[in-house]
């Protein structure tokens, strides 16, 4: 990778020649203006606005624009003799934790390569430092005119700088936020939880510009003369329209499950609350109030009838024991009378008498 950069990382008093390597590359396609009326190119010409005339880069300077429009000249041997300690220099100012870095000032990124054998010891020291620490370092440097703010990192086993924006170049958010007040309720939070669940983490590496591949498939098909279907455009997105927040939530996390191959209706779903019109629920609430009373009042009969039914057989067992137990205890008392009588008399007890009926039949 070509360096766009060459100076040393000033480490306290240990200074380390490094070489500045632009770390991102842009992937964005870039069109060309032509005359529409025959194709032609539209180019755009550098010319001085005093005597009209076409000028060439190595004729082109810098020049300060005062208030009332007189141009102050700037060379860069000017800037170059501008008492800058960091012109050549990242200055390490200090050692944060990466939480206290806000995004917002992240700036072009780089990376930073040891620039010659000798640096390759306090480079792999600078690292393993960081790594240690697991802080990051604030530094001062100079680069394209002017003097930046940047942030040192390690990045597998490169150290890595993220150019920042001064904090007095981020716009304060007043006025951003909406102005009206708005209530959030439980079940949107909950459901909210659940389309993140839902959808989880993704490989920051399987991300990829699906715009770019549609417009290198729309020029591949104009330069070989093939026609294009025109994709379908999706009005889902609801623009300005009022929408219902808790519906839109739902099939949001039905869609994400679905995509993933998932049943909506499988466990691990945030318990949800239907929604419905309110017609719809009133009428639902009806009929389910008529099965609910249709369902109690089947029971109560039940319950009724079982408790009518028990006292009614209960004491009916109790008298038939009773009986059976008195008509035992009589048997047992005859029998014990008569046994004692024939042992006084020695004679048998008198016989029963005989009914008419069985007299004559004998």
């Amino acid at each position: 990778m070509r360096s766009i950069w060459n100076g040393a990382i000033s480490f306290g008093l240990v200074s380390i020649p490094i070489k500045l390597v632009n770390a991102t590359e842009s992937h964005s396609i870039s069109f060309r203006q032509i005359h529409v009326a025959d194709g032609g190119r539209i180019r755009y010409r550098k010319v001085c606005e005093l005597d009209e005339q076409e000028v060439t880069t190595a004729e082109i300077g810098k020049a300060y624009e005062d208030a009332d429009g007189t141009m102050i000249p700037i060379t860069d041997e000017d800037l170059a003799s501008l008492p800058l300690p960091t012109a050549k220099t990242i200055e390490i100012v200090a050692f944060v934790p990466a939480t206290e870095i806000d995004p917002l000032q992240m700036d072009a990124a780089y990376y930073l390569s040891a620039n010659g054998i000798p640096a390759a010891k306090p480079y792999t020291l600078l690292r393993e430092a960081l790594k240690r620490s697991q802080k990051v370092a604030v530094a001062k440097y100079a680069l394209r005119g002017r003097e930046r703010l940047g942030m040192l990192r390690v990045v597998d086993d490169v150290i890595a700088m993220h150019g920042l924006l001064w904090p007095d170049e981020i716009r304060a958010t007043d006025g951003v936020a909406p102005e009206s007040d708005v209530t959030v309720r439980d079940a949107e939070l909950d459901l909210a939880d659940a389309l993140m669940a839902t959808l989880g983490e993704v490989d920051m590496d399987t991300l990829h510009d699906d715009y770019r591949e549609a417009v290198e498939t729309l020029v591949a098909s104009k330069a070989s003369g093939e026609a294009l279907q025109p994709a379908a455009a999706s009005d889902d997105h609801g623009g300005g329209k009022v929408i219902d927040l808790i519906a839109a939530l739902e099939n949001s996390v039905r869609a994400a499950k679905e995509a993933r191959g998932e049943e909506p209706e499988e466990a691990g779903r945030a318990p949800v609350a239907k929604v419905t019109s309110l017609a719809g629920r009133k009428k639902s609430g009806g009929t389910g109030a008529k099965k609910k009373a249709a369902s109690t009042a089947t029971s109560t009969g039940r319950k009724a009838a079982a408790k009518k039914t028990t006292p009614g057989r209960t004491p009916a067992k109790k008298t038939t024991a009773r009986s059976a137990t008195k008509s035992a205890t009589k048997k047992t008392t005859a029998n014990t009378a008569a046994k004692t009588a024939k042992s006084a008399t020695g004679t048998k007890p008198a016989a029963r008498k005989t009914s008419p009926k069985k007299r004559a039949s004998a």
